[in-house]
């Protein structure tokens, strides 16, 4: 049998990350210069259920009976053997790589629950469709974020840019114009789960202030979307600038997040902010296509570790 593998794309949060907790709208956008790929190589002369799986980016390599069952690798492959009414996996190999770095808003924890939950139901005989891979994907976000709001593992798992609000169906955003966006990295490891909690328990003490600046944030995500359909790309840039200014009233950005956003606008960008849960990570910097690589140098000398440019492109608004 010939060795099974999976992919699946990163993300960044374009607009409305931690409003979108309090059921606001939020905009999120593929990301396939980052990836995850599972690797699946079955050993037909090992003994039935003995199965290895090896993640060099957190150092794993062992076997699967040994993790913890509330472990998110081992949780994700008991879902799907749940789904499908199985005690056991034949034998086999599971490989897991990844190009994005850990807790810094690219969604790799998302990337690497869909990307294995896809490679281990093909093993299987039975290939999940999107939507129940997203299922358990939402499933394995929680033990990774506590409570998180879903945009990760849908964005991830479609593929596609994701108009996203709680309790409500899917949506697939049209792109008129194509887009460019710089991402770049602190260095800093963000916890989204631990900036949601502390969100959460400033909204507590302050309700009305806090629902107010979601609404805010809710108020140009709505904007940003009609922007995007119709190519204005000049009016999106300060509106992203706009969502940071709100994020850090809400308390997640820090000063390596505050230092990047400003000297990316000082080369020229369109907008910036942070994207993702905030208190470390990355931001991302809407830019003119001739300007992108000027900026991501001077976000280099600026501190970023890493930066990634990479074009959205238009799109009809299917999956």
């Amino acid at each position: 049998m010939p060795a099974i593998s999976c992919s699946a794309p990163g993300k960044v949060i374009l607009c409305g990350e931690h409003a979108v907790v309090y059921g606001a709208p939020a905009i999120a956008l593929p990301v396939f210069q980052v990836s995850t790929t599972v690797k699946i190589t079955a050993k037909p002369l090992a003994p039935s259920s003995s199965n290895t799986i090896k993640a060099p980016s957190i150092s794993l390599d062992g076997s699967l009976d040994s993790l913890e069952p509330d472990n998110p690798l081992r949780a994700a492959i008991n879902l799907v053997m749940r789904e499908l009414k199985i005690d056991h996996i034949p034998a086999c190999e599971i490989s897991i790589h990844t190009t994005m770095p850990v807790s810094a808003g690219l969604g790799s924890s998302a990337s690497v629950t869909v990307a294995l939950v896809r490679a281990i139901s093909t093993y299987l005989g039975h290939p999940f469709d999107n939507d129940r891979v997203n299922h358990i994907a939402f499933e394995i976000e929680k033990l990774h974020h506590g409570s998180p709001s879903g945009i990760d593992n849908t964005v991830i798992t479609y593929g596609a840019p994701v108009f996203f609000q709680r309790g409500k169906p899917i949506e697939f955003i049209k792109i008129f114009h194509p887009l460019t966006l710089i991402i770049a990295d602190t260095g800093i490891k963000g916890s989204t789960a631990s900036a949601v909690a502390q969100v959460r328990q400033r909204w507590e003490i302050d309700r009305d202030g806090y629902e107010a600046i979601f609404r805010e944030i809710g108020q140009l995500t709505l904007q940003i979307r009609r922007d995007l359909e119709t190519g204005l790309l000049d009016e999106i840039g300060p509106l992203l600038t706009r969502n940071h200014e709100l994020l850090q009233r809400i308390g997640v950005s820090n000063l390596a997040l505050d230092q990047l956003v400003n000297a990316a606008m000082q080369a020229g960008a369109l907008g910036a902010k942070l994207s993702g849960g905030g208190l470390g990570g990355n931001i991302i910097v809407l830019a003119n296509p001739e300007q992108a690589q000027q900026i991501a140098q001077r976000l280099l000398i600026s501190g970023a570790t890493r930066t990634i440019i990479t074009l959205i492109p238009s799109t009809d608004g299917a999956c």
